[in-house]
């Protein structure tokens, strides 16, 4: 990237530059090595260059919003994002440039909503010893009486504007609702398990007349993988799933006995013959997205595909492509939330099957 001052045009307002901006911060993940990732000086040029591309599109979208270009405003917006969440990939903690990104990311999630069409819709539930659940609803972009929903469920470690910025401009062109909580803050009483609260989630869905009821998923990140799994195990009304598939809870009691006892051998040195597969399956089809999104590994996530298959159910596996190097890992969270959305289109409308286990 060195050298490119990156032409990213206008913003034509029919989602013509989000399209070629998410391409090419897509084939920007794929170029990427080892190597380049290691020399600080790289990693610096690069998230000085998406931030400014970041910046350029807010300003825009400030300018296309004061001269009442809306829809203009609307797409600059969803380049910012995008090009906001890509610098925040590249980050480390200890990054001056991004001190204030978080900050950037909520306002600029906040101006989208202001001016979304449809607009984003804050909600709140009231209940549970008048403890309010709040979570934001996007509705889908068709003209029918109703269309399918999916319950996003932020992971605890990631702020819920970030899961947003993330997903909004992937989903802009499909026809389905999404409706983002978190789970784990919630304020409602300990008692309650996150399913539970979960399930409360699915009612309000159930209760909108722009919702097709029989079309409800569920997509959980992180520890939101482990809920997703619990709340299509408890609720029959779950049409597809993005989750761990019941494996995380095993495999870290499976650890948590190793470590009391005393045993040498880790998690990670186990056989495949003794990696625990869940007691229970899922009834609906799932998806497990192997790596930082549902924490499960590839050997577990390829165990349980295979227990699915030979009992006649439907189960997908996706590994990402990562990338180590000495600051983290980076993955190409483009290409893994287009491939999670077509997974979700192939199974509540008319998209296309997808191969049972896929590798990016």
């Amino acid at each position: 990237m060195e050298g490119d001052h990156w032409p990213h045009g206008s913003c034509d307002g029919a989602g013509g530059s989000l399209a070629r901006l998410r391409k090419r911060a897509s084939e920007f993940f794929e170029s990427l090595s080892v190597a380049e990732l290691a020399r600080e000086t790289h990693r610096q040029l690069w998230l000085s260059d998406w931030l400014r591309v970041a910046e350029d599109y807010w300003t825009s979208a400030e300018f296309a919003r004061a001269n009442g270009a809306d829809r203009i405003a609307r797409e600059a917006w969803m380049c910012s994002l995008t090009a906001f969440e890509v610098a925040r990939n590249l980050s480390c903690p200890e990054d001056l440039a991004t001190g204030d990104l978080t900050d950037k990311v909520e306002l600029s999630v906040r101006s989208f909503s202001d001016e979304a069409d449809p607009a984003i819709e804050r909600v709140e539930l009231d209940g549970f010893d008048h403890a309010a659940l709040t979570g934001y609803f996007l509705p889908a972009l068709s003209h029918g009486p109703s269309a399918p929903a999916v319950i996003c469920i932020a992971d605890e470690n990631i702020a819920l504007a970030s899961m947003m910025s993330r997903l909004l401009p992937a989903s802009l062109r499909r026809n389905m609702s999404l409706l983002l909580v978190d789970a784990e803050s919630s304020p409602a009483p300990r008692q309650l398990r996150p399913q539970h609260i979960l399930q409360c989630w699915m009612d309000y869905l159930d209760a909108r007349p722009d919702v097709d009821s029989q079309r409800i998923a569920i997509y959980g990140e992180g520890t939101g993988a482990r809920h997703a799994s619990r709340l299509a195990l408890l609720d029959r009304r779950i049409s597809a799933a993005v989750c761990d598939g019941g494996l995380v809870t095993p495999v870290m009691r499976q650890a948590a006995v190793r470590w009391m006892t005393g045993a040498s051998q880790s998690v990670h040195d186990t056989s495949s013959e003794d990696s625990p597969l869940p007691p229970r399956r899922i009834a609906c089809p799932l998806l497990v997205v192997v790596g930082d999104r549902s924490m499960v590994r590839e050997r577990e996530a390829l165990d349980l595909h295979a227990g699915y298959r030979e009992a006649g159910a439907d189960c997908s596996v996706v590994v990402p492509n990562r990338i180590a190097y000495p600051g983290g890992d980076v993955d190409n969270f483009i290409a893994v939330d287009d491939f999670i959305f077509e997974w979700l289109d192939s199974k509540l409308g008319a998209g296309h099957r997808l191969d049972s286990i896929t590798y990016l």
